[in-house]
């Protein structure tokens, strides 16, 4: 018998006994659905995770902390390190930073502020990306760079705290520079103690660019970066240097050594994602101390498999209940269809045959079980991220973060479950199948079956 004669008495049988048959493939759809959305649940979440951590790091980004020395102690990074660094292969750039150790004040007109101060090393920021959302980049010793958000901090001067800010803490926008700040002019003043008094000094910078708007959400960019030839005016002003203010009450305080031959931040942009692990796995045997978002991610996306492995293993359970229903259905078929398989077997049929009809009527009602399930689930899953965040605001009067996925469903998801659901079906209907060879031609004649 062909195939194509096989799906045609497969397809007759089955309608002999459309309600049976129906609920059969209805209780498959369902555990299959079922399977389908518990696992989307975790792909999901994972996907929201991961993209949550991209959004705070640059993926290609290594931080480098220092060199291990000993048991929690560390060398800061000098240039020589930096020069190694730049040296290794896939490396796009090396940017370094330090930062000034005073929190300088920053005015104009009769607005002012306090920023963090730091000197970047500016050929290597724009290799790495650096970008401004206006203005230029610093051509000349006295000009800077603020962040995105500094304008949003110079208030106004003199303004009670308590009406200075808003709810959120932020600076109350009438009370905010609502000026253009290119090309404008700022003061810095930085401070020295010197015989128990605060002495000022004031340094006019020009701004000339406006850092581009962090990536990350929650980064509020309010830094202003200087050249080192200002760096240098301070620590000639202060005697120490990048400034370490001295203790009043000490004037004799041990400075740290060499400080001005290290970096506070030296970061390792890599060419691509793939040159990350094998950079981060270098600059491990060399005992330096490292970190990356690609490690992080590898670790979240270790604890995702595990508990997506454990809700495919929950949801196949369902599966292996609706195989219940398609082991019923094929035994009745076998009984039912008994005089049929005598006529098969009188004139001639293979037993071979007769079993693949069987087994082929029971995968048939399995797959098209998982067909209709994936269809359902994807619906299911639509529905639960549009309506999920509108039921936890209202109910539990919080607001989701925006982009959440409660449910994702990858197309590897339902190609696991058809291949899950078909072994099932044909486990199920293995049994009634072989059954169905073992007829005795005589009595399925005289229906005894």
């Amino acid at each position: 018998m062909k195939l194509t004669d096989q799906f045609r008495f497969v397809r007759q049988n089955m309608k002999k006994n459309k309600t049976r048959i129906f609920m059969t493939i209805l209780a498959t759809a369902m555990g299959c659905a079922f399977l389908i959305v518990l696992a989307s649940v975790g792909f999901g979440i994972q996907k929201s995770v991961v993209k949550d951590i991209t959004e705070q790091g640059i993926v290609t980004e290594i931080e480098v902390h220092g060199m291990k020395l000993g048991e929690g102690d560390f060398r800061q990074l000098t240039e020589k390190d930096v020069r190694e660094f730049e040296k290794f292969d896939q490396v796009k750039a090396v940017t370094r930073r330090v930062k000034l150790q005073q929190m300088a004040n920053y005015s104009i007109g009769d607005y002012e502020t306090g920023a963090e101060t730091i000197v970047m090393h500016m050929p290597s920021e724009v290799k790495a990306g650096f970008e401004l959302s206006s203005g230029k980049l610093p051509t000349k010793k006295d000009e800077v760079v603020v962040g995105y958000h500094f304008v949003k901090e110079l208030a106004l001067k003199g303004v009670n705290p308590e009406d200075l800010y808003d709810k959120s803490g932020k600076v109350n926008k009438k009370y905010v520079f609502n000026d253009d700040l290119i090309g404008k002019k700022l003061n810095l003043v930085i401070s020295q103690f010197d015989q128990g008094q605060e002495i000022k000094k004031t340094i006019q910078v020009t701004v000339s660019g406006i850092s581009k708007k962090p990536t990350k959400q929650w980064y509020y960019d309010k830094n202003v970066f200087i050249s080192e030839e200002i760096l240098k005016e301070i620590e000639a002003f202060t005697g120490t240097p990048r400034g370490i203010l001295k203790d009043a009450n000490n004037p004799d305080m041990k400075l740290p050594e060499n400080m001005g031959e290290s970096y506070d931040q030296v970061k390792i942009f890599a060419d691509n994602v793939e040159a990350v692990k094998s950079i981060s796995n270098k600059l491990e045997k060399m005992d330096y101390a490292t970190y990356s978002v690609i490690n992080e991610i590898n670790q979240v996306n270790m604890i995702f498999t595990i508990i997506k492995a454990g809700l495919i293993f929950i949801g196949t359970i369902a599966i292996l209940i609706a195989s219940i229903g398609i082991y019923n259905t094929m035994t009745m078929a076998v009984t039912e269809r008994a005089p049929d398989i005598g006529i098969m077997k009188a004139i001639g049929a293979n037993p071979k045959t007769i079993k693949n009809i069987f087994l082929l009527e029971s995968s048939y009602i399995g797959l098209i079980g998982a067909l209709i399930g994936t269809i359902v689930s994807y619906a299911i899953s639509y529905a639960v991220n549009f309506a999920l965040p509108l039921v936890i605001e209202q109910v539990f009067d919080e607001k989701p973060p925006e982009d959440l996925l409660f449910s994702y469903i990858p197309w590897s998801l339902p190609v696991i479950c058809f291949v899950i659901c078909y072994c099932v079906t044909i486990l199920s209907g293995l049994r009634p199948a072989k059954r169905a060879t073992q007829v005795d031609v005589l009595r399925a004649m005289r229906r005894e079956v």
